[in-house]
């Protein structure tokens, strides 16, 4: 059924949101993006066809790479050690040799090296377009004088650097080494040039290395042979001072004080074993039953067995005490045979304590008898053992002075021969080549990212449209925010309707295109008649709820096209065989009236003040049979509003109602004037006229809260001057297909 008006707390409330469901939420996004559609393709086409420009306008660049590694394995050729004592290589040395690779000495190098300086892409401006316009824009600042070696250095080290890139593959100690210029000729020739400018660099860091170090081991060596030498010869005067002869280096009793000496340890050796034992069964003799571990250290098959048996009868106790308690005589006779067995444990513990004892104190003695004999040695040999000892002093120190002079020796071969030969870790084991195929501009990553990035832009305007455009544009937007059913949506009548309509009824005194003001009589089968009929429609469904013969058409503001309606709608209705009286009530600017009837003499204001008769008043079309009062003269009226809210107002709406079937009004807008208001007390039904995609929606709501009498009798909303190409990407089934599809056969006009 039709929706009819509605209360007025519908539209002062806060309506509520729309259901936040994913589905839903899904649902508005596209709807924002069929909206927005042409916005948004436009959008993306223009990021495209920027990137297109940038990939048709960059110069090509091309990247070549060469990859070392730092190997860990030593060329053994000529060293088996290096000098300088070999760092191992960890992550840390890895990252080190990158930032050397990086350093602004190996840079140089290669561009020394290959003469960079001299080269355009060093030290000119960058190659393609945008190049050659950065170029071209900077000349114009500098201040014409010749750049300086050093500043030309600087400038392709800077150039340099920009187009280098070195990095650690992963985990590894492989370093790639890349460069990136406009010919892939010279990226491969300056990526390997960095790998042998390092490879060249290492090497010369270890020649200088080791030639400070074979100077400095000369020098040491010499002081090293001359103290090695000195040490000899103080070795052979001690042992002509001495009398020792060299058998060995050794006196004749130092042999028996060595055996004697070895009898003495091992003795002490025995007497601490048998000391260990016989601490240990003491020990064991303080437990109540000695553990698996302590029987089984015995090796004491009497223990053992022993052991075992009062491990069973103790089993068995617990479980018969816990079966039949402590006192069962049976628990008890275990008790008693777990005594005898624990007595038996005891008394072979204490037979083996004196056995250990016995052996203790027998090592004890013979300690003590060697101890005797080796004192006897030692006294013999007190005035020989300071002269060994002396001797093996001097002995000591011409050894180590003869192996720190032989070590020295042969170090300082080691770095002659890495002068000769030096090595390095690192080596090349991929050289770069020329590259075949261009690295950058990257012709689908760039297309890629301008699509995703159109798309993404794109999509933030639409949204940032969606939540700016402040307007009414869908019937769904009228119904939820105002509460009010929306009747119709009237498309736009051509440029004339759009552009100069309004200002014609409005501003101007000559008489609008005839065909707009006639549109439903001369286009029956249009969109725009078609909507008319559904106001009509509407109108005719409310008379069953309550009377509905008194119909006043407004707006909020000028100009948006509530005359046009007025017009159309009473001829309409009129054209059907209906009596119909058109009046024009907006007493401020009486639009209507200069359009239809400029010569009129008499009109409404007449009416009302009872000069004139009402068949004088109003005049017929011939056509249609439409009725029409005009305003008569208003030029000299202050307060109009009066007028329409007085009692002869009242009286001459009653008489018309009783005449007529429909009286259509034309009123003012409400918005700058309050005119409206005061006809709620003889107006049926207000048709509420709103431009499509103009007039903002806080503004309609503002009028129409301030004027709840309005609200009451509220029919419905028309949205007028719609695009109905735009219309279709907000309400598909308000597009021009249907109608076009229908009306084929008779000659669709919008």
């Amino acid at each position: 059924m039709l929706q009819v008006n509605k209360p007025t707390s519908e539209i002062n409330r806060d309506f509520a949101e729309a259901d936040g469901s994913p589905s839903q939420t899904l649902t508005s996004y596209l709807n924002i993006i069929r909206r927005q559609f042409p916005t948004m393709v436009a959008i993306v086409s223009a990021c495209v066809i920027l990137a297109l420009l940038y990939l048709f306008t960059a110069a090509p660049l091309f990247t070549s790479t060469a990859s070392m590694v730092i190997d860990t394995r030593k060329v053994q050729l000529f060293q088996q050690q290096s000098m300088l004592g070999d760092v191992a290589i960890d992550s840390a040395t890895v990252e080190t040799q990158v930032e050397i690779l990086k350093s602004e000495n190996i840079s140089l190098a290669v561009i020394r090296d290959q003469h960079l300086t001299d080269d355009p892409e060093f030290t000119g401006g960058g190659g393609g377009l945008l190049g050659s316009v950065i170029g071209a824009v900077a000349s114009l600042f500098s201040d014409g004088h010749a750049s300086s070696e050093f500043e030309l250095t600087r400038k392709a080290l800077e150039r340099f650097e920009k187009n280098r890139t070195i990095k650690r593959l992963g985990l590894t100690y492989v370093m790639e080494i890349g460069y990136t210029s406009r010919d892939p000729v010279k990226a491969a020739r300056v990526a390997n040039a960095i790998a042998d400018t390092y490879i060249v660099d290492q090497l010369e860091a270890k020649y200088q290395a080791t030639r400070r170090a074979s100077v400095w081991l000369q020098d040491r060596i010499k002081e090293l042979r001359t103290q090695a030498s000195a040490a000899q010869r103080a070795v052979v005067d001690f042992k002509t001072a001495n009398n020792i002869v060299d058998t060995g280096g050794r006196l004749m009793n130092e042999q028996q004080l060595a055996e004697v000496n070895s009898q003495l340890i091992m003795a002490h050796a025995a007497t601490a074993e048998a000391k260990a034992r016989m601490d240990r069964i003491n020990d064991i003799l303080k437990q109540e039953i000695p553990d698996a571990s302590v029987a089984d250290a015995l090796k004491n098959d009497t223990i053992v067995k022993l052991r075992g048996q009062y491990v069973d009868m103790a089993s068995k106790e617990s479980i018969w005490s816990m079966k039949y308690g402590s006192d069962h005589l049976a628990a008890v006779n275990l008790r008693r045979q777990m005594a005898e067995i624990k007595k038996n444990i005891v008394d072979e513990l204490k037979r083996i304590q004196e056995s250990y004892k016995s052996d203790y104190d027998i090592a004890l003695t013979r300690e003590e008898s060697i101890k005797s004999s080796l004192s006897n040695v030692v006294s013999e040999s007190q005035l020989t053992n300071q002269a060994q000892v002396q001797l093996r002093e001097l002995e000591s120190n011409a050894q180590s002075y003869q192996a720190m002079y032989d070590n020295f020796l042969q170090r300082y071969m080691e770095s002659v021969q890495q002068q000769s030969f030096p090595i390095t870790e690192a080596r090349v084991i991929s050289a770069a080549t020329t590259p075949l195929v261009k690295s950058y501009p990257k012709t689908l990553i760039i297309l890629a990212l301008s699509l995703l990035g159109g798309l993404m832009l794109a999509f933030g305007v639409a949204m940032a449209r969606e939540l700016t455009d402040k307007v009414f544009r869908t019937t769904g937007q009228v119904e939820e925010q105002l509460g009010a059913n929306c009747i119709a949506i009237l498309p736009a009548l051509g440029a004339a309707s759009a552009a100069t309509l309004s200002s014609k009824l409005g501003r101007k005194k000559g008489n609008p295109e005839p065909d707009l003001l006639r549109y439903v009589v001369d286009n029956p089968l249009s969109r725009f008649s078609e909507a008319v009929r559904s106001l009509k429609v509407a109108v005719d469904l409310n008379s069953v709820v309550r009377e509905n013969r008194v119909l006043a058409v407004t707006s909020t503001l000028p100009n948006e096209g509530k005359s046009t309606l007025s017009i159309n709608l009473a001829q309409l209705m009129a054209h059907s065989g209906a009596k119909v009286l058109l009046v024009d009530c907006d007493l401020r600017n009486p639009s209507l009236s200069r359009a239809l009837r400029p010569d009129a003499s008499v009109g409404l204001i007449d009416l009302v003040a009872q000069k004139v008769q009402l068949q004088d008043a109003i005049s017929v079309d011939p056509q249609t049979g439409l009725a029409v009062l005009s305003a008569g003269p208003t030029s000299k009226l202050l307060h109009t509003n009066e007028i329409l809210a007085s009692k002869a107002m009242h009286a001459v709406i009653s008489l018309l109602r009783g005449r007529y079937d429909y009286v259509v009004l034309d009123m003012p807008p409400m918005a700058p004037v309050v005119d409206v208001r005061v006809t709620s007390t003889f107006v049926d039904s207000y048709v509420f006229v709103v431009e499509w995609g103009a007039t903002k929606i806080d503004v309609i709501k503002h009028n129409l809260r301030s004027a709840p009498e309005i609200q009451n009798k509220l029919l419905g909303v028309v949205l007028n001057k719609a695009d109905t190409r735009a219309l279709a990407r907000y309400e598909s089934y308000h597009g021009r297909y249907y109608y076009q599809k229908y009306y084929a056969r008779y000659g669709y006009v919008e």
